[in-house]
């Protein structure tokens, strides 16, 4: 399965969650996720376009495998593998024994919102701002719902340069832009 989303800064996210409000877009909630990302021993994640993570939620903890970046769409498509564990320290910690070294922490804040079959996700990140995300889920790279998410995002006012960069990959630039 792939991902496929739609991801633009928005100045505020009150108006967009107006409008999803009134479409009747069903409210998953708000959550904090605090994600680990690592980079492996035997290839760098930088040059291969992969990501390993490890989300937490609360109490939950979720490891995630993200392929590169499939250029097809015009948007940020890309193979993701998700799996609970029961322990995200446990398995930080094996993945440091593997030799897999931390790269960073990103902290959002996320209220999402089903709209049909796409998810919209209105995030606040730390260092980065605010964002919308639409995402939909497709069986195969020849599904393309680009139609959809568009749609969607006119009639919840996104408006934007698409952002094909992940929220790792923005604050890792703003970093390496203030060191330099």
């Amino acid at each position: 399965m792939l991902e496929v989303e739609l991801k633009v800064k928005i100045p505020s996210l009150d108006p967009a969650r107006e409008q999803l409000v009134r479409r009747n877009a069903q409210s998953c909630g708000k959550v904090h996720e605090h994600d680990v990302y690592y980079n492996a021993p035997h290839r760098d994640f930088s040059i291969t376009d992969e990501a390993v993570r490890v989300r937490y939620t609360g109490d939950h903890a979720v490891v995630t495998y993200k392929g590169p970046k499939i250029k097809k769409f015009g948007l940020k498509a890309r193979e993701e593998l998700n799996f609970a564990v029961e322990s995200g320290k446990t398995f930080e910690t094996m993945l440091d024994r593997l030799g897999f070294t931390k790269t960073l922490e990103v902290n959002k804040w996320r209220e999402t919102f089903r709209l049909g079959t796409a998810s919209v996700s209105l995030d606040t990140v730390d260092g980065l701002g605010t964002f919308a995300e639409i995402e939909v889920i497709v069986e195969n790279e020849s599904d393309n719902p680009t139609g959809q998410i568009g749609k969607i995002a006119k009639e919840i006012g996104v408006d934007g340069e698409p952002i094909l960069a992940s929220y790792l990959e923005l604050l890792l630039a703003k970093k390496t832009a203030g060191q330099s």
